[in-house]
């Protein structure tokens, strides 16, 4: 099983890893499969930015902020035997936070573009989330998440996510996984607005979650909101984008616990996926 090093910091053990590569494997040929092209996400995102997008308005209590050590705290450590900081020790703040999804990245690099034809990208991303409890593989603070993005017209993007569905519920079905479609709570857009309300009677984000109640994938319609807000056009007017994603360690928590180990979860997932 998976070594923990902190409360919700996993070291996956070679069957495990195993099993990562090899489901990582299968989302990225979903993703060839739905168009999308590979990228490579940051590890880190600007706080400016962020803040266009709402992020701290409706997630400020799962952000991971960046900061360096100030110089006097650096001249204090140096040299030191087994030197370890101290909570007081003073910290410089980088203007950058650790991602908590991988389409962060992705939809930023389209910022201020206009295309006539649609984009699909995909990527792997390690995301990180302040958690008020974590549980195994289930709810991790650091955790990586392969997701697929579409930017384009209204209609490509609803298309996007029902050719998804139908990728995550073949998969789940060959790897021997019974899934259930709910509503999510934690679209992009929360609060009190227009958006808010017309999320609730038009649910923008779907879970796919497992027999224990592990969401293991999603797919969320954000209509024209990062287009607006990052200046990104398709045609002449803001795009529409929506975007699937896979949660990998919890993946491998749901195949370990369907099948009785990791040992047996790997020969499925390479009998499915060959």
């Amino acid at each position: 099983m998976a070594i923990f090093l902190a409360s919700g910091v996993a070291v996956l053990e070679p069957a495990e890893a195993e099993i990562f590569d090899a489901l990582d494997a299968r989302f990225s040929r979903i993703a060839g499969q739905l168009g999308a092209r590979p990228v490579v996400s940051p590890a880190l995102l600007p706080a400016g930015l962020l803040a266009e997008l709402d992020f701290f308005a409706n997630f400020p209590h799962l952000a991971l902020p960046v900061a360096t050590y100030t110089e006097e705290t650096t001249t204090r450590l140096a040299g030191q035997e087994r030197g370890a900081p101290a909570p007081e020790d003073a910290l410089r703040p980088t203007d950058c936070l650790l991602p908590t999804a991988t389409c962060y990245g992705m939809l930023m690099s389209l910022r201020r573009q206009q295309a006539q034809s649609p984009r699909l990208l995909t990527a792997i991303g390690r995301c990180h989330r302040n958690e008020e409890i974590y549980d195994g593989l289930r709810r991790l603070r650091t955790f990586h998440m392969r997701e697929v993005l579409y930017v384009g017209d209204q209609e490509g993007a609803v298309e996007h996510l029902r050719k998804a569905e139908e990728q995550v519920r073949d998969l789940a079905a060959g790897l021997g996984i019974e899934l259930d479609a709910q509503p999510a709570t934690d679209p992009f857009y929360l609060g009190d607005g227009s958006r808010s309300l017309l999320s609730r009677l038009d649910p923008v984000k779907f879970e796919f979650v497992a027999s224990d109640g592990t969401a293991i994938a999603s797919v969320n319609r954000h209509r024209n909101f990062f287009g607006e807000r990052l200046g990104i056009e398709h045609g002449d007017a803001p795009a529409y984008s929506s975007c699937l994603a896979f949660g990998v360690e919890r993946w491998i928590h749901t195949l370990i616990r369907t099948h009785g180990g990791a040992e047996r979860a790997l020969d499925v997932v390479h009998g499915s996926i060959g």
